[in-house]
């Protein structure tokens, strides 16, 4: 299958400090020429007022100026490049331990992670706490760069010896696709241009890579799911007896003549007709916005879901869930909280937390109840009505969801259902 020509990949990029990652996506951006004149410009000033040689690359992507004065990257940073094969998105990620809340924020939407390790340290706590997020939000693709490789004589027995130690507890997280690459962001090698010292590295470079990932298969196209929206009645000329459930398509494809069910009510029906703002359609799937019409008068608003009558999610009050805590206040037991689940909103709870995680040694903690920033724990959430619901493995839209505080409202924490 050719890949199209304005496929999106999103890929969010993780390493510790001074392990190259800004100045790894300002190569990619400057050797891709997406770099505008204005920001060149700006940068070579910089670089030459902190004493540079040449043109620093980082300072392309630490947009704060606390970033750019302390050299490190705090806020989690979007980057839009192109190329004539596809478009991206980089979410810039810290790579500090107080930063974890910031880093899951941007890998929730990601295709691909990079994930960077520095040739002379080797893995690192920081490389598996990294590759563990990137597990736990099923990012479906890893790319390990291991760069500075210019650092250590461009050595093939080293970069392997990586590539030994990162297997060694890969091997207990749940990805499908990982790849390794030898770079040196610095000087360029194996990132956009194929490297002229390291012939003994036979892969693709790392623009080449991200170009070519196939990611077509990562969307759910199984289990169809229509969160509504809203109901459109636009009462207007040549549409006075339209009602039309309008939302995104979570996952799967729908077709006029489906046989389709409403929850949580369970009324069934068939899709009529499947519009868009161009007019009519054969067929919808993620993630596009559509609005759909059914054969019979059922009562859908809001927060409901229309499925296949075949395929129904879990319709569930309590479920198991992944959170990571995303406040700098600490929970509070019982505590009411809305939970944000696709299109629906309601009154939740965390009835009890089950052990939290240690991202570093993946030891789970059974005695500490209490969830604190930053931290990852497996929870019970309880609901005030039913949540149509998938296992977020399956389903990353129908997956998820968000905890909001009430009073304050805040979002709390970030869930992935179990």
């Amino acid at each position: 299958m050719e890949i199209s020509e304005n496929q999106l990949l999103r890929f969010t990029t993780a390493g510790s400090v001074d392990d190259g990652k800004s100045t790894l996506i300002g190569r990619l951006l400057f050797d891709s020429k997406a770099i505008f004149e204005d920001q060149l410009e700006a940068v070579e000033t910089t670089s030459k007022r902190k004493g540079h040689e040449g043109v620093d690359l980082a300072l392309f992507t630490d947009g704060l100026k606390d970033e750019r004065e302390q050299g490190i990257t705090i806020d989690v940073a979007y980057r839009y490049f192109t190329t004539p094969k596809r478009k991206f998105i980089i979410a810039d990620t810290p790579g500090h331990i107080q930063y974890t809340r910031n880093m899951v924020t941007g890998a929730s939407t990601a295709n691909a992670a990079l994930i960077l390790i520095d040739a002379r340290h080797g893995v690192i706590e920081q490389t598996k706490r990294h590759a563990f997020i990137a597990s736990l939000l099923q990012i479906p693709h890893i790319v390990v760069c291991i760069n500075k490789m210019d650092l250590v004589d461009f050595s093939e027995e080293i970069y392997n010896d990586i590539i030994s130690q990162f297997e060694e507890f890969s091997s207990k997280l749940y990805v499908k696709d990982i790849r390794f690459l030898p770079i040196s962001a610095l000087l360029g090698d194996n990132v956009v241009n194929r490297s002229e010292n390291m012939d003994w590295y036979q892969g693709a470079p790392l623009l080449h890579t991200l170009e070519n990932i196939h990611i077509s298969s990562d969307i759910n196209k199984i289990d169809a799911r229509f969160p509504v929206q809203t109901v459109l009645r636009p009462q207007s000329d040549g549409f006075i007896d339209y009602r039309g459930y309008a939302g995104r398509v979570a996952s799967g494809i729908f077709r006029p003549n489906d046989e389709v069910a409403v929850m949580p009510s369970g009324f069934t029906s068939k899709i009529k007709s499947i519009d868009t703002f161009d007019g009519e359609i054969d067929e919808a799937f993620a993630p596009m916005s559509v609005s759909i019409t059914l054969e019979d008068d059922i009562d859908v608003s809001r927060g409901d879901m229309i499925v296949k009558v075949n395929n129904k999610p879990e319709a569930e009050q309590e479920f198991s869930a992944m959170i990571c805590w995303l406040n700098n206040e600490a929970s509070k037991p019982r505590a009411k909280y809305t939970i944000m689940h696709t299109s629906n909103e309601q009154t939740a709870m965390i009835k009890d937390v089950l052990y939290k995680i240690d991202i570093n040694t993946y030891n789970r903690n059974e005695e500490d109840k209490g969830l604190n920033m930053n931290d990852i724990a497996r929870v019970t959430i309880r609901t005030t009505r039913r949540l149509m619901i998938d296992e977020y493995r399956d389903n990353r839209n129908t997956g998820s969801f968000v905890l909001v505080d009430d009073v304050t409202n805040e979002t709390v924490a970030a869930g992935m259902i179990l």
